[in-house]
């Protein structure tokens, strides 16, 4: 006999694994937890950033009002999509074969509002 093929000895495939996560929570909680307030301080430090240069005239305020919209849109899409990563963690069936995607997803969160960050304190010429 061939070694795909199906005899009455052999063992029948089983489905993929239905197993519930008793703990599928805690990954999207803990990332909430540091995604949300992250997020918002990021948020509050990108709005109050054109206070910096409240003084600035010429040619350093025309510098800063342009790389700071490019920046503050950076920002807010980055928050957005930090957002639709969350969500995404929470939306993730809670069975044991996707674990791993869970985890993921929930570190990646935070990630991207760390990098969305940085992203928009480098993109400002800061006077």
């Amino acid at each position: 006999m061939r070694e795909n093929s199906h005899d009455g000895d052999s063992t029948p495939a089983t489905g993929p694994d239905e197993t519930p996560d008793d703990h599928a929570w805690i990954a999207p909680l803990i990332s909430s937890v540091v995604t949300v307030p992250s997020g918002l301080l990021a948020l509050a430090y990108g709005a109050l950033s054109p206070m910096e240069c409240g003084s600035c005239n010429g040619a350093v305020a025309d510098r800063f009002h342009d790389s700071y919209m490019t920046a503050w849109t950076v920002l807010c899409i980055g928050l957005v999509l930090a957002l639709i990563v969350l969500i995404a963690t929470w939306a993730v069936p809670h069975q044991l074969r996707y674990a791993a995607r869970r985890v993921g997803l929930a570190l990646t969160a935070p990630t991207v509002v760390g990098v969305t960050f940085v992203a928009f304190m480098a993109l400002v010429d800061w006077p």
